[in-house]
């Protein structure tokens, strides 16, 4: 009777179909080798004679159920592709409904733009690698090629209809109590063939003409919700309108409370937000009048234990008044943090200290500097120069440190308030992924177009990147990985492909207790 024996020589396994025999009495045995164990499957693989001969003769190849049969000529031809990152997308993606608002709203490109999308998030790096990303990555898209003429071609025909639509989509399934948390941030460009982008306020400090994105974040789910794109000069104040206004659009009206920073505040878009009966928390800046009567009105009665609230760790004084404003009212919460107002004015004299010592030792220098010309006066003078502190502009720095203003016709209480301002950051952080992870730092386009739907995929990706980093909050993974090792882990679980075969390889438990983390 023959079997297979699994032979090691070095360090590889042999497979010989071995069958006994007697001689003169005695028991022999006679081996031919038929194939190997595969290195990287630990499947076997037989020669072709092997398997033809077994097929001939009507007889099973002894093996197990679950092993499969390929020659060796097979393997040699077979692809491996990694596919444990795209496989865990794919069912984010159809959990939390991206997949179905593209579909919905996209149907001709719905499949390249989450491709694009997954190449963004696994590798961050331009689209113009996508192709070659794609040699090595398994994905469940139907897709031709994306090389770059492909994707520039997809780029110029996603239309702003179809962007508009899956925001619609999108905004079907945020949840009816989401707070939406608002911010703008730069994306600098060498293009002159972009209508929007312009000169104007750089936020990462780029001497570059630039577009600015509006974006708005659920508080709730820590996922975005919209993003829009405006001329690169415009100020955060003057696009609070628009943006609310296309908000209205692709949420049908719903109520929602929008979270902002100060640089949206100004007396007119207050007195639009209360007549539109929108609600809002934002913060007032202290170049306004209001804010800095509210400071001098509390500011010998708010440090007081029956004004105190812990949020963070932080003890905090609050209170919280109802003030006139036109023709309504807004709730105005006042917050003092002693411990913050003595480390920003220690703060602040240091640094006066050292641009004091420096300006003395070499004032020349810096004669003329903006920065230290803000605290420290360089006078010419006969025997040289004269160095000294500017008293009142060092008062004046530090005269509201500590102090926050937030108004709103919605939240009453002080401890609601500030939770719910302070939760604003998932929209700085979501700018942060954008820029660092999605290749958005530079736009790398040069017609509005391809500007809008590059931007619209980083937006889709930015919900994939931001739901993982959420789950990694959530159950403590960032203790044992950076999102890019994260994503590593996941991406070493590999598929061979023999034939027509599809061949997984063996899940290790670092993987498994990944895909638990994120309910998969």
């Amino acid at each position: 009777m023959s079997y297979i024996a699994k032979v090691p020589v070095g360090s590889h396994i042999y497979l010989y179909e071995c069958e006994g025999y007697r001689d003169e009495g005695k028991v022999k045995s006679k081996r031919v080798i038929i194939g190997k164990i595969d290195d990287k499957t630990n499947l076997p693989v037989y020669k072709k004679e092997y398997i033809e001969r077994m097929k001939a003769s009507g007889k099973p190849i002894e093996t197990n159920e679950t092993e499969l049969r390929f020659s060796i000529n097979d393997v040699k031809e077979s692809l491996v592709k990694e596919f444990g990152l795209t496989e865990m997308l794919d069912k984010l993606a159809k959990h939390f409904g991206l997949r179905e608002a593209l579909e919905v709203s996209n149907p001709k490109y719905s499949d390249e733009i989450f491709a694009l999308a997954k190449h963004l998030v696994a590798s961050g790096e331009p689209f113009m690698h996508c192709e070659e990303w794609l040699e090595n990555v398994e994905i469940s898209e139907n897709i031709g090629s994306l090389s770059s003429q492909n994707i520039s071609k997809i780029l110029a025909d996603i239309s702003m209809a179809d962007i508009e639509r899956f925001y619609q989509e999108w905004a079907k399934k945020r949840s009816e109590t989401e707070y939406l948390a608002l911010d703008i941030t730069s994306a600098s460009s060498y293009s002159e063939l972009i209508e929007d982008v312009e000169w104007g306020y750089n936020r990462d400090g780029e001497d570059l003409a630039q577009v600015n994105l509006c974006m708005l974040m659920g508080e709730v789910s820590r996922l975005p919700v919209y993003q829009t794109a405006y001329q690169g000069s415009l100020r955060d104040v003057r696009t609070l309108k628009t943006t609310l206004a296309k908000l209205d659009k692709i949420s049908n009206g719903k109520k929602i409370l929008v979270v902002m920073d100060k640089g949206f505040f100004s007396n007119k878009n207050i007195d639009e937000l209360i007549a539109g009966d929108k609600k809002f928390v934002i913060a007032v800046p202290f170049s306004n009048s209001f804010a800095k009567n509210q400071v001098n009105d509390l500011k010998s009665s708010i440090d007081d234990f029956s004004n105190n609230i812990i949020v963070g760790g932080d003890s905090l004084r609050a209170i919280v008044r109802k003030c006139k404003w036109g023709k309504g009212f807004v709730h105005t919460h006042v917050y003092y943090n002693p411990i913050k107002a003595v480390a920003d004015r220690e703060k602040l004299y240091k640094k006066v200290a050292d641009m004091l010592e420096k300006a003395s030792v070499d004032p020349e220098k810096y004669l003329g500097n903006k920065e230290f010309g803000k605290y420290i006066n360089i006078e010419q003078i006969s025997e040289g120069y004269n160095v000294d502190v500017k008293k009142e502009a060092v008062l004046n720095a530090n005269k509201h440190a500590g102090w926050l203003v937030i108004i709103s016709n919605h939240a009453k209480n002080a401890l609601e308030t500030i939770k719910i301002y302070r939760s604003k950051d998932v929209v700085e952080k979501g700018f942060l992924k954008i820029k660092n992870s999605l290749d958005l730092a530079r736009l790398r386009v040069h017609s509005d177009s391809a500007m809008q739907s590059k931007i619209f995929i980083c937006f889709v990706s930015l919900v994939l990147l931001s739901h993982i980093h959420n789950v990694m909050v959530d159950n403590g993974l960032y203790k044992q990985y950076t999102l890019k090792q994260l994503m590593r882990v996941l991406s070493k679980r590999r598929v061979q492909t023999i034939g027509e075969t599809r061949i997984e390889y063996p899940i290790t438990k670092e993987q498994r207790d990944i895909y638990s983390a994120f309910g998969i």
